[in-house]
């Protein structure tokens, strides 16, 4: 398909402003680019309340914002884990998502900081976001949540922490999921794909951007075989939550995280993977921009809404 002609726009906005690729810049650089993204956005939709408070990581607390919807509890929770390259990212650059996601999937939005790379290299990322699914559960009825309907959900880097938390919530008895919710996941950074080469310029996130990334969180190469950094590798997916994996058609990451859906279909994990066609990574994030973001989020209300039992909704359009 044709790149979406708001994408297209955007894209030669950047261009003609100078903006340089993640891996020509420095981590300084990189963390106000995407900070950048909220002059992207719409304006942040009302909830009926926002909570800030903190929960216990293994380095000591962090930061955690309940993003709590007009609508009758107990609700659903859903642990959001921002993108970013495990570098970037914050609590402001997504809140405007996470209002909108509150609403739209009539669920508590919980979104987890975590100590971020380069000053903070693998497993500190997934340690802090597995210990706040763990305060999640252990924590939402004090805070209005049905502790037996918890949703993952993360885009890019937090698709991976996202992935990571569900593999460590089966594998370290922890907190039963009812879902996971995966847009546009890295999930290996030696993926060797036809995406990779195909889309490795030009759209926002380049190979060697995401290969940056992935240099700055890792703190060694052997570090990739872990399947807390690289969720395929791990032994065996069978057993975790049913999966919404959702792609864009023009990013290099789109590949591998196809394979990881159906390597979940294929150990019989209930997998959707829809892609979208005409989008590039980051579009999540970015709604005033492109219009075509409300398509995916959509979906993932729809997604979590049918998997938490909210009330019937359309069918989504899926492969499996």
């Amino acid at each position: 398909m044709p790149i979406d002609a708001a994408v297209q726009n955007l894209l030669e906005g950047l261009n003609a402003q100078g903006v340089r690729s993640f891996e020509h810049m420095s981590v300084a650089e990189a963390r106000a680019t995407v900070a950048s993204f909220v002059d992207l956005q719409t304006p942040p939709e009302p909830v009926a309340q926002v909570i800030d408070t903190t929960y216990p990581g293994p380095a000591g607390d962090q930061s955690i914002r309940l993003y709590i919807p007009d609508a009758p509890g107990p609700l659903p929770v859903v642990a959001y884990y921002h993108g970013g390259g495990f570098v970037t990212g914050d609590l402001t650059v997504t809140e405007e998502l996470c209002r909108s996601l509150a609403n739209d999937a009539g669920a508590i939005v919980a979104a987890v900081t975590y100590r971020l790379a380069p000053e903070h290299k693998f497993p500190a990322a997934t340690d802090d976001t597995y210990a706040a699914l763990c305060w999640i559960a252990e924590n939402a009825t004090g805070f209005g949540g049905d502790p037996t309907r918890i949703a993952v959900h993360g885009d890019s880097a937090g698709g991976n922490l996202a992935a990571v938390a569900a593999l460590r919530a089966r594998d370290e008895s922890g907190p039963a999921l009812t879902c996971q919710v995966l847009t546009y996941p890295v999930i290996d950074p030696r993926a060797d794909t036809p995406s990779r080469t195909e889309f490795g310029e030009g759209y926002i996130i380049t190979a060697a951007g995401l290969d940056w990334f992935w240099h700055h969180y890792l703190r060694t190469a052997e570090d990739s075989e872990n399947p807390h950094a690289t969720p395929s590798k791990a032994p065996s997916l069978a057993g975790l939550p049913p999966a919404l994996i959702l792609t864009m058609e023009y990013e290099v990451a789109r590949d591998e995280a196809e394979a990881y859906g159906k390597q979940l279909a294929n150990a019989g994990v209930p997998t959707d993977i829809i892609r979208f066609d005409g989008l590039v990574h980051g579009v999540y994030w970015i709604s005033g921009a492109i219009p075509a973001a409300t398509e995916i989020r959509s979906a993932v209300a729809e997604y979590l809404r049918r998997q938490f039992g909210r009330h019937p909704l359309s069918d989504l359009s899926a492969t499996r």
